[in-house]
């Protein structure tokens, strides 16, 4: 009998390690759809939220995990793996009864690094 092979077409996942800077663009791209206004829209989003997360974090509220979770999310969707990374660490040291302090310091530093590439890539558009 013999085989029958097909090409099926899709759409690359994010890569397990971050490229150089704050933001994979390439990852941007591909769930933007290529479209500028979508991609600023979205980037201006992020930027809003995350700032309101890292405040809502820095009290340390019950749902802590739950928080940091959210923006773990929205930093994989725009390309922000550092953020994403540094996100998962503090959901990590909430759910294993952990000092957060540590991770949430380096949530802080990913999070201003991406916001001031955010900013950059506004101005230029």
């Amino acid at each position: 009998m013999p085989l029958h092979l097909e090409r099926i077409e899709w759409m690359p996942s994010p890569p397990l390690a971050p490229d150089d800077g704050p933001i994979d663009i390439e990852h941007l791209e591909r769930m933007t759809l290529g479209e500028a206004g979508l991609k600023r829209e979205v980037l201006a989003m992020f930027s809003a939220q995350a700032v309101g997360l890292i405040g809502t974090l820095a009290t340390l509220p019950s749902d802590a995990e739950a928080v940091a979770h959210k923006l773990k999310g929205s930093a994989r969707a725009v390309g922000a793996f550092r953020v994403a990374d540094a996100a998962e660490s503090v959901e990590a040291a909430m759910h294993n009864g952990d000092d957060p302090a540590q991770a949430l310091a380096e949530l802080g530093d990913a999070v201003a690094q991406v916001r001031a590439a955010i900013d950059a890539i506004l101005r230029r558009s």
